[in-house]
């Protein structure tokens, strides 16, 4: 039976969470590696100045006091309690969409997983307010039973959005592209109750390419949009005019 390792940036408490668990609990062999609390935005990151605490809170669920991507290399270093096949992260509250993969805690977490045999993949529901949130959970279900016959190159996760609609209304799945957004808005400055001035980060921009292909259309005209994304993050199609220009420059 395949093995999963699941997590999440809302937190090890979050309802998408025990959602994910419960829809491929009878698919595979899962365990649940999660932060202790919501570090949504926290990207990448690891702890690096101090040593991580996981707890086991149920039978094969651990929470630890670090962020999503702590939390699955935990996981797949044994902690949880299996070698998994691979990760699934989710299901988050909020869309993952085009530029914000670049904070997504979300699909830091599955990208934390890139190096295990199968594709890792990172769920979003769109609405925070999760009203149709078993239409993620058939979502999860499907790419899991399919998981091993999906042909992608090594190191690649999908990052798949779920519009906010009842199963029966979603059309179906799309590949899409990472559309893009506007800047974000300015920080909002406040003043804390020492009379110290903070700024709190603003929401995120606006849409700035919803065109087709993208998953911003994708979720607009009611499909699931399932991106693959990579962490080479090198823009290849540059190089060689970079290359020459160097050269021309004598740098």
């Amino acid at each position: 039976m395949m093995k999963i390792l699941i997590s999440n940036d809302d937190g090890v408490n979050a309802p998408g969470i025990r959602a994910l668990h419960d829809a491929l609990q009878d698919l595979a062999d899962v365990a649940v590696c999660a932060p202790d609390r919501d570090h949504s935005g926290a990207s990448n990151s690891l702890t690096l100045t101090r040593p991580l605490m996981a707890t086991e809170i149920n039978a094969g669920w651990f929470s630890v006091d670090g962020t999503p991507a702590d939390s699955v290399y935990l996981g797949m270093n044994g902690i949880a309690g299996i070698e998994p096949d691979c990760v699934f992260s989710g299901i988050n509250s909020g869309a993952n969409l085009g530029d914000d993969v670049l904070y997504s805690g979300t699909v830091a977490a599955a990208l934390e997983g890139r190096s295990l045999p199968l594709p890792a993949v990172a769920i979003s529901y769109v609405d925070r307010h999760l009203r149709y949130l078993e239409s993620a959970q058939r979502v999860a279900q499907i790419l899991a039973e399919r998981l091993p016959e999906i042909p992608m190159p090594p190191y690649t996760v999908l990052n798949v959005n779920v519009p906010d609609l009842p199963w029966e209304q979603i059309n179906g799945f799309q590949v899409t592209r990472l559309g893009h957004r506007q800047r974000s808005s300015k920080p909002e400055k406040v003043i804390d109750p020492r009379g110290k001035t903070r700024y709190w980060v603003s929401a995120v921009g606006s849409v700035a390419d919803d065109s087709p292909g993208t998953d911003f259309d994708a979720i607009k005209k009611g499909y699931v949009s399932v991106t693959p994304v990579h962490f080479d993050m090198c823009e290849h199609s540059v190089r060689e005019n970079l290359s020459q220009w160097l050269d021309n420059n004598n740098l």
